[in-house]
């Protein structure tokens, strides 16, 4: 999706190369505590791969219940797949629901098998699963042909709208009207606390709060309403939603079985800003990502929520520094550069001398660090105030920079943003902003090139300079207890300001240490895969 641009930095390919080996080394660690764990998520979205699907009278869904019983006969260390499809092999019922039926009952139990008995249910599992990793594959194929048949956006960045309404019946006429006003990416923003509920809701849903529940009947209703707008409009147009909280693995792979182009997936972010614990999450992301890998998925990653909470100029090099970890993470799950929308924002406080001249710094910095990344790069927030002629100018400002610096995907900034949710008009005036700073201004990156010496190349140096820092500080760290370096950072607060321990957090009761036998044929057909 992006061209490699010309280096405009001249920055150091040493400098450049020791702070990707910085974090690599910081990461490995922490993909080692990832593949000797296993989550109730990862374990629930590899029965979601197998179709099972649903929910009892009470909303319960059908994995939620299959999983707890089995856990609670032989435990999660194991895997689920073995013991459950010992008990379909053994007769106790004909497929998943009628099983998860009869185990939210209590009429069956389930136990370990040995021998050629464990072999003829690791088999069956292998079979099941790999029916929903190949319709996964379909889909990605799928997406191949619409975008041959009906063509792609017609530039970059792509424009990247929210629609947020809680009605998915209402989001749908949203979302066409968007992509006929010009948007490239819909983002469906999703309900408020969903990231801390421990069960994917199911069906179409008319209630949330300030956005709409994720669940695989919504994703697939505003999928195929995309795809009559992408006929209609000559352009096939993308869709996002969330990867992340206590469920990341399962809605991974129902966008994967959906078809959806885009989703938010960051390696820490549910640590830092919804205190899920991290164990937890490095052990979810992963599998979410090479789930993503596999679909062809773009992810979007959350540093622009560092600069929420910290200070954009003070803490500029924490952006960096998790671009290069987000980087490692998903590259080591199997993703591609095209599949990395790193992100980062315009949130200097414009008091700041020169604050526009730095944030050219920040963005070109990534530009240049990540040249083959359809960088993500996200509207100001912290610093509107509700004087909309302020923030649709700062929002302007935004676009330029975008422009300049040959950002890949642009997220359309509000000026009522943060202060009310944004009227109907207020997109439309925003979706103007966009599209007179692109069409005026769209090839300003081929000219643009700051002095050597000058503001934006040594900010950026700098920036670069403090990265290699904190990471060299992090994977040195004599203070860790026996805990990758990593983890001890963020329990420090060194990524927004947020201190989150190894051992808490919501969700470590849902984590598990693999057993010797451990089992499950959607890691290893995922790792087969790449």
């Amino acid at each position: 999706m992006v061209e490699v641009p010309a280096s405009k930095l001249d920055l150091d390919p040493v400098t450049v190369r020791k702070a990707r080996a910085l974090a690599r080394k910081a990461g490995r660690p922490i993909v080692r505590l990832a593949q000797q764990h296993t989550t109730v998520s990862v374990e629930r979205a590899t029965l979601r791969l197998a179709g099972l699907a649903g929910a009892d009278s009470e909303g319960t869904p059908w994995v939620n219940r299959l999983a707890d019983a089995v856990r609670a006969d032989v435990g999660l260390e194991h895997g689920l797949a073995t013991p459950v499809w010992d008990a379909i092999v053994q007769g106790q019922a004909d497929d998943l629901r009628t099983l998860a039926e009869k185990a939210a009952a209590g009429s069956v139990r389930f136990r370990l098998p040995e021998g050629r008995d464990a072999t003829r249910a690791r088999s069956a599992a292998q079979r099941a699963v790999g029916q929903g990793i190949r319709r996964i594959d379909q889909r990605r194929r799928e997406r191949d042909r619409l975008i041959k048949r009906h063509g792609d956006a017609p530039r970059t960045p792509w424009i990247y709208l929210i629609v947020a309404t809680g009605d998915i019946y209402e989001d749908i006429p949203q979302a066409q009207q968007a992509a006929r006003e010009g948007a490239d990416v819909i983002a469906v923003i999703r309900s408020t606390g969903q990231s801390l509920l421990d069960f994917v809701p199911e069906g179409a849903t008319r209630e949330g709060f300030a956005g709409t529940y994720a669940t695989q009947e919504n994703f697939r209703l505003m999928r195929s309403a995309l795809d009559d707008s992408s006929k209609e409009l000559g352009r096939y147009v993308r869709l996002t939603n969330y990867a992340s909280g206590l469920c990341m693995p399962e809605i991974a792979a129902l966008a994967g079985l959906e078809r959806l182009d885009m989703m938010l997936n960051d390696s820490m972010y549910g640590i830092l800003f919804r205190d899920i614990n991290p164990i937890r999450t490095f052990v979810d992301q992963r599998f979410s990502r090479q789930v993503h890998a596999r679909a062809g998925i773009i992810i979007n990653t959350g540093e622009d929520n560092y600069l929420t909470t910290a200070d954009a100029v003070e803490a500029a090099h924490t952006v960096t520094t998790s671009q290069l970890l987000n980087e490692y993470f998903a590259k080591e799950a199997g993703l591609e550069d095209w599949q990395l929308g790193l992100g980062h924002a315009f949130e200097i406080d414009p008091a700041v001398p020169e604050s526009f001249r730095l944030e050219l710094a920040h963005a070109l910095l990534a530009r240049e660090l990540f040249p083959k990344a359809p960088l993500k790069w996200m509207p100001p927030t912290r610093h509107m105030t509700g004087d909309v002629f302020r923030g649709y100018l700062l929002d302007g400002f935004f676009n330029l920079v975008g422009a300049m610096t040959g950002q890949g995907i642009l997220l359309v900034g509000m000026m009522t943003e943060a202060v009310v949710t944004p009227w109907l008009s207020d997109r439309d005036l925003a979706l103007q902003n966009v599209r007179y700073v692109l069409d005026a201004a769209g090839g300003l990156h081929e000219d643009f090139r700051p002095a050597p010496d000058g503001l934006v190349a040594t900010r950026a140096r700098q920036v670069l300079g403090e990265t290699i820092d904190l990471l060299d500080r992090i994977v040195h760290d004599t203070d860790a207890a026996g805990d990758p370096p990593l983890l001890a950072a963020i329990a420090d607060g060194t990524f927004g300001l947020m201190k989150r321990p190894p051992q808490g957090g919501r969700g470590l009761d849902g984590v598990a240490r693999k057993a010797p036998d451990y089992f499950n044929p959607a890691t290893d057909l995922l790792e087969e895969g790449r």
